[in-house]
């Protein structure tokens, strides 16, 4: 029998290769991430996780994670109701600054459409 906690769980969508490129990083670090991404579902907001710079205030949201001198990251939304999308998952290989790299930008940008039409699929199907 499942409990109120279970039964109240959002659905987890991958949206890419997030799922094959978040299984690339060490274990401390996909545990981490894994954690947030589980918060997520359970409607609460992980300590790691913060809103996405440019997305602020639209559900987009980021889980940085450093191991052994390296940085990760994770990005997923929660703007659609009952539902959390991974949307991308890269170690941060940028030669100065803190900034994104562009090309990580676009495909987060690219994920996050792809995103939008599978909810709304979803919700044509009535699956959520």
């Amino acid at each position: 029998m499942k409990t109120d906690k279970e039964t109240s769980l959002k659905p987890l969508f991958w949206v890419g290769n997030c799922l094959g490129d978040l299984r690339a990083f060490p274990d401390d670090v996909k545990d981490s991430i894994g954690f947030a991404l589980h918060e997520a579902q359970m409607g609460g907001k992980s300590r790691k996780a913060k809103p996405f710079k440019g997305y602020k205030g639209s559900g987009v949201l980021e889980v940085v994670d450093r191991y052994d001198g390296d940085t990760y990251r994770a990005v997923y939304t929660v703007r659609f109701k009952g539902a959390v999308f991974a949307l991308h998952a890269f170690q941060k290989k940028a030669k100065k600054g803190i900034a994104t790299p562009k090309p990580e930008l676009d495909m987060i940008k690219r994920r996050l459409r792809a995103a939008e039409e599978k909810y709304t699929a979803l919700q044509k199907e009535r699956k959520l």
